[in-house]
């Protein structure tokens, strides 16, 4: 027997194929979204403490308490929300956990959900799991903007939810409160939810700010808010992340989420409840930290001849190299790991229709001389 497949179209993620093509040749890995330097120091003291203390057990299924506590001291902090600890936060194995149960705990046979291209690669797959269909809708412009009047156009009975991103991967961009008074007003006349992607929350640049949608007056009751430590902490490899949602919505993600991986890894948990409580410095320093990283690599960019906008949030910078090259981008990806030695992704990979724009991604959380390096190898490569 074979087995008739879910996801037919559906291969490998473009971050596995990149950093597998870099490692095989030697590349600066500027693909895949992850730190090339440590984890704090308290934080691994921490885990290590823990782990030796004896927290290696089952925890509760939403998470320790400690953990959920301190989540909600975050969001007051930053947000001015009050969240309740034990019946509106869900610690997850991952944001794409988180991303995945909550599509799940809302979406049926036959809903739509609409997402924005450039989208994250885990929306679409997560939505037709689920037996719905994502409505792709391209983001607008240099500047990647939601077309809320295009949103408004394809409404209709069957619309189940909309996926936000912001600060948005891979683009850098951010919404406004513009946005979410464009979103609440939607929200208002339709009977919809909205799953919000912030895993990027603290890495915002040039005075922008982000609002969480947990802090909005009218999407607070039918949003899904995630994030992630394992981007904030740089510790992407211990995949913990959490949902914010109101009592009834976590309920409902709850019966998913303890289907999926019940519960994640223990002394972890209370390893990053005492870090945020006792450093708090450390995420409301990283825009500044991340910024300082963002404006080396898109100097350098710009020098070699790329063009690009700077990114507003995250760890990506997005790059056009239109002055460089006329292949597509995933030819010119593989051509710059392959032959100038740094590893990129490239951009079309998160549409659903062919972009007019030629762009490619690179990463920004590393070392300097990472970044420096990188770019001396493309210059040579261009030169």
């Amino acid at each position: 027997m074979t087995i008739e497949s879910k996801l037919p179209d559906v291969g490998t993620t473009i971050f596995t194929i990149m950093s597998k093509m870099a490692a095989d040749h030697q590349a600066i890995n500027l693909s895949q979204g992850y730190p090339d330097f440590g984890v704090p120091d308290a934080l691994l003291d921490a885990l290590n403490r823990y782990a030796r203390r004896g927290e290696n057990q089952y925890p509760p299924m939403h998470g320790i308490a400690y953990l959920r506590e301190q989540v909600a001291a975050k969001t007051a902090a930053c947000y001015d929300a009050s969240i309740d600890p034990e019946s509106e936060i869900t610690i997850t194995s991952g944001a794409t956990e988180a991303l995945f149960v909550a599509i799940n705990a809302v979406a049926r046979a036959g809903d739509e959900v609409i997402v924005f291209d450039p989208a994250y690669d885990s929306y679409d797959p997560a939505i037709r799991l689920a037996g719905a269909r994502a409505i792709h809708l391209p983001l607008k412009g240099s500047n990647f903007r939601i077309d809320w009047d295009q949103v408004r156009q394809v409404l209709n009975n069957r619309t189940r939810a909309i996926i936000l991103n912001s600060p948005h991967n891979p683009t850098g961009s951010m919404l406004s409160a513009a946005d979410l008074d464009e979103l609440a007003n939607i929200v208002e006349s339709h009977p919809l939810f909205v799953i919000s992607d912030e895993v990027y929350e603290h890495m915002t640049y040039d005075g922008h700010p982000h609002t969480s949608l947990i802090s909005h007056p009218v999407l607070r009751n039918r949003c899904f808010a995630i994030s992630s430590f394992g981007k904030t902490l740089h510790a992407t490899g211990w995949k913990v992340g959490y949902c914010l949602a109101a009592p009834d919505l976590t309920t409902e993600f709850r019966k998913v989420h303890q289907f999926v991986t019940f519960t994640t890894h223990t002394p972890t948990q209370w390893a990053i409840a005492e870090f945020l409580e006792k450093s708090p410095a450390h995420y409301q320093n990283l825009p500044a930290f991340y910024q300082q990283k963002r404006d080396i690599l898109l100097d350098e960019l710009k020098q070699i001849g790329f063009s690009a906008m700077p990114s507003q949030g995250t760890y990506f910078q997005l790059a056009g190299y239109d002055d460089l090259s006329a292949l597509n981008d995933v030819d010119f990806v593989t051509e710059l790991t392959k032959k100038a030695g740094v590893a990129a992704i490239p951009v079309s990979v998160f549409c659903e229709a062919p972009m007019e724009q030629k762009l490619v991604r690179f990463c920004f959380a590393k070392e300097d001389h990472t970044l420096r390096e990188a770019a001396d190898r493309l210059r040579l490569f261009f030169t």
